[in-house]
């Protein structure tokens, strides 16, 4: 049996019209054509749908029969469609991206509130989570993809670099170091320096290392949140390092942000996505929306 969707929607195009010069009109194609359609389909259906007289065409038992059905089926069909180009033409979707704690809170909100008073019908899910779950999100489907620093490679996520950027150092208001447009690493060494647990410090340490083996860099507290070693200190219990992307939390909690020199040591940002899946057109489309933007902030020139 090979039935065509052509062929179905002929026979309801006739037996909405009830003759063949009419529904040949609605479907843009020639009488004979339209009768070679249903022909097509009786054939292969191996039943009479249609009666034929000079008149006007009626429909058979069968046909009769066969018709609420088929009505149902291409109605579903038209609707899956339907959503199909919306989806496409952006109209509707969800996009979940994952990110971690801090640079969901300083960076997304205003990315976020940017593209959807663009698009206002889709809707965007943000995952805010610590900054070594980031890729565990990805590789279990949770979410479309991922901003995280830069990891070793993973088989099964694939990471395309988004930017770059360097260490600054924060510290209370009328902190000594506060007074240089630029502070060296070296300086860090009489306060109580602030970190983040895990690979942050441990790639941190490796860097500084690698770039000078006089500097030290052992912090004496270290946190899971970024907002956390803030507002430590914000309570002048020490001075922390960050990426300067969280300059409007630095801001929020009145403190002071200064650059890192000597040497000078970048993070990179991957976006993080599942090997071999597709982004849907939302998801690629919200990524686009935010790469430029993201590479064009202060911090990065």
């Amino acid at each position: 049996m090979n039935v065509t969707l052509r062929q179905l929607r002929a026979f309801l195009a006739l037996a909405k019209t009830g003759s063949f010069t009419v529904a040949a009109e609605s479907l843009f194609i020639t009488q004979s054509a339209l009768s070679g359609l249903i022909k097509e389909l009786e054939e292969s259906l191996g039943l009479r749908l249609v009666d034929r007289s000079t008149r006007r065409v009626h429909l058979t038992g069968v046909g009769e029969n066969l018709l609420p059905v088929l009505e149902k089926i291409l109605h579903d069909l038209d609707s899956a469609i339907d959503r199909a180009v919306d989806l496409k033409s952006l109209k509707t979707g969800v996009v979940r991206v994952a990110a971690s704690q801090l640079m969901a809170s300083a960076l997304f909100p205003e990315l976020i509130a940017a593209y959807q008073a663009e698009h206002p019908g889709i809707s965007i899910k943000l995952v805010d989570c610590g900054v070594e779950s980031v890729m565990a999100r990805v590789f279990a489907g949770e979410v479309d993809f991922g901003i995280g620093p830069e990891r070793e490679p993973n088989s099964e996520i694939t990471s395309t670099p988004l930017f770059a950027a360097p260490f600054v150092v924060v510290v209370p208001q009328g902190h000594a170091l506060a007074r240089h447009q630029q502070v060296r690493w070296a300086d860090l060494a009489n306060d109580a320096v602030i970190a983040l647990q895990g690979q942050f410090t441990e790639r941190l340490v490796m860097d500084l290392r690698a770039a000078t083996s006089e500097l030290q860099f052992k912090p004496v507290h270290q946190v899971a949140f970024m907002s956390t070693a803030l507002a430590m200190v914000n309570a002048r219990l020490g001075i922390t390092v960050c990426i300067p992307y969280a300059a409007s939390l630095v801001r929020l909690y009145g403190l002071e942000m200064r650059p890192l020199a000597q040497p000078e040591i970048r993070r990179s940002f991957d976006v993080l996505s599942r090997k071999g899946r597709s982004l849907t057109p939302a998801a690629q489309s919200f990524l686009e929306f935010i790469g430029p933007r993201i590479r064009a902030l202060p911090f990065l020139e």
